[in-house]
């Protein structure tokens, strides 16, 4: 079978099509992202713009047709934070979906939490044991642990790198003022969940997923992506701090050029940076794994349970 699975997401509108059937893992045919940074087209309401919605539309016309194109059979698509806390974006949404064709849904940031676990659980099998999985995306971070394929806690917190940095970082580079106002507001926000998840007992291994904690491990020295997800990858707390250090003092055009770092993720990388190391400080972890699977291949998994038990 093949499927695809659509994210809207506050930069990007990601397809990715994979094969896949009972009993073994998806298989990626196909990655398709369209630029259109829907967290910055807001007017001073927080309202998506006009500009933002025909962006949106346009991208799910394409989508649509390279589904079509490489026979997709299945394909669910899903917006997250950006339509989600925009004023206008179920409106927004709706119209631009119905008028391309596509059928898509709003996921509440649990959600996102528990299926982004479900692909780390599914990725690393039973043997791992209790998991925490940290996941920071363009608009919210979302935490989750637990010692099954369902989390017995999840939540997600408006801490993603875009989000961070339209909010906190305005300088290129970062003031340090601006910096430190940001750890505040990180710290007063995880500080709390770190207490709820430390009720849930002390996690046998530590995940993380996403593009950002993708690329902070790169940049510490992590393996390339082209040498495919079988390759473990790492990243620990002062190998964190010491790329803070560094691409904090860069400006976006510098960040830019590093290996690992693509243009338009340039300018939040730092935003990104210092909402992991606070969250690994306020969770007391000193090392994260990097895994290969987060929101849309736990979509996926789920999807495909579902059409295998109907």
């Amino acid at each position: 079978m093949r499927l695809g699975v659509l994210d809207i997401g506050s930069n990007t509108v990601h397809l990715l099509v994979v094969d896949a059937h009972v009993g073994a893992a998806p298989v990626p045919a196909l990655s398709q992202k369209t630029e259109v940074r829907l967290a910055e087209r807001l007017d001073l309401s927080g309202a998506i713009s006009d500009e933002g919605g025909q962006l949106l539309y346009d991208a799910l016309v394409l989508a649509r047709a390279t589904a079509r194109e490489h026979g997709v059979d299945d394909l669910v698509a899903f917006a997250t934070s950006a339509v989600r806390e925009a004023t206008n974006g179920n409106e927004v949404l709706a119209r631009a979906a119905e008028a391309a064709g596509v059928d898509v849904q709003v996921l509440p940031g649990e959600d996102e939490a528990k299926l982004t676990f479900l692909a780390v659980r599914r990725w690393y099998g039973w043997s791992s044991g209790r998991l925490l999985v940290l996941d920071i995306g363009g608009g919210s971070l979302e935490l989750a642990i637990g010692g099954d394929e369902d989390p017995s806690y999840s939540v997600s917190v408006p801490l993603g790198a875009g989000r961070v940095t339209r909010d906190y970082l305005h300088a290129d580079p970062p003031k340090r003022s601006e910096l430190a106002e940001l750890r505040a507001y990180a710290r007063a926000t995880l500080r709390p969940i770190a207490t709820r998840l430390a009720e849930e007992g002390e996690p046998d291994r530590v995940v993380a997923t996403s593009k950002t904690f993708r690329t902070l491990a790169r940049l510490a020295g992590s393996a390339p992506a082209r040498q495919g997800p079988m390759v473990r990858r790492s990243l620990t707390h002062g190998q964190l701090a010491g790329v803070l250090h560094s691409v904090g003092r860069m400006s976006a055009a510098q960040r830019a050029e590093l290996d690992g770092v693509s243009t338009s993720r340039a300018r939040q990388i730092v935003g990104g940076a210092v909402v992991a190391d606070v969250a690994m400080e306020t969770c007391g972890v000193g090392k994260v794994e990097i895994c290969p699977w987060a929101l849309r291949e736990g979509v996926i998994l789920r999807r495909l349970d579902w059409l295998t038990h109907t």
